[in-house]
């Protein structure tokens, strides 16, 4: 049971990709959250609006609430639940899976294999799948906490062959999912020119984060070759957003939205 487990959540993705189905993953911070109580309000709205993937984690975990975070997601939904760790300290063996990620797009030694080494151990321990995944940090008109926390220069908004190349390389170097993210709070979504380029040079699902605020862009971010559409700090100021976007992507993969 443990190798199934620990290949499934790729699998799913993989398979999504393969048939075209667009996802919407809703990004939750425990930072971001006052209790346990509006945690399940936020649960039951992925849960009514039908939304693919929670992810997990934040720049700064500072309030102590990761592991009744992680336990109230899982009993309180079967949507899968993957980690999106801001540092190594954020594993939880309950999760399904975790994304581990190698910031491809910056020079610190410690994000691209520095910190892996240490949670390598941690991860291995738990049982928990592990998705080798290519992260690149674009541009997204302000100054993000990712961008100030990783002390790395994000890639030029308007550079796209520099981020095609750079995911490019990523893939050559065995990493099986893409994830370009503006950060928290950004101005601008990632530009659609640059999502199709970097779409046409990889294999594997592609996670895209940032920016993104309402279902017009949504859209066009899986009309430019996303494969899973990540909304987070949106929805921290506006939770219903989670049924606008959800219904958005619903009806794209239904063909009701040209």
């Amino acid at each position: 049971m443990a190798n199934l487990q620990k290949t499934s959540i790729y699998q799913l993705l993989n398979q999504q990709q393969l048939k075209g189905s667009k996802q919407l993953a809703v990004l939750i911070d425990p930072d971001s959250l006052s209790s346990a109580a509006e945690l399940k309000k936020l649960i039951q709205l992925c849960n009514e609006a039908e939304v693919d993937l929670i992810l997990v984690g934040g720049s700064l975990i500072t309030n102590g609430f990761w592991d009744v975070c992680i336990e109230t997601i899982k009993a309180n939904t079967e949507i899968p639940v993957i980690l999106f760790p801001g540092n190594i300290m954020q594993t939880h063996a309950k999760a399904d899976a975790i994304l581990f990620l190698s910031m491809i797009s910056g020079r610190n030694p410690d994000l691209l294999i520095g910190k892996h080494v240490l949670a390598a151990p941690l991860l291995k321990k738990s049982g928990i799948e592990v998705i080798p995944t290519a992260y690149m940090i674009v541009d997204g008109g302000n100054l993000t906490s990712v961008m100030y926390m990783s002390n790395t220069t994000p890639l030029p908004y308007d550079k796209d062959n520099i981020a095609a190349c750079t995911a490019m390389a990523g893939n050559m170097l065995g990493l099986k999912i893409t994830y370009m993210d503006a950060g928290s709070g950004a101005l601008n979504p990632i530009s659609s020119s640059m999502i199709a380029e970097v779409k046409e040079q990889i294999e594997g699902p592609l996670f895209i984060g940032g920016g993104i605020r309402t279902a017009e862009q949504a859209i066009a971010t899986c009309q430019a070759g996303a494969d899973i559409v990540v909304v987070g700090n949106a929805i921290e100021k506006d939770p219903q957003l989670i049924f606008t976007l959800a219904k958005a992507i619903h009806q794209l993969n239904a063909g009701l939205t040209s």
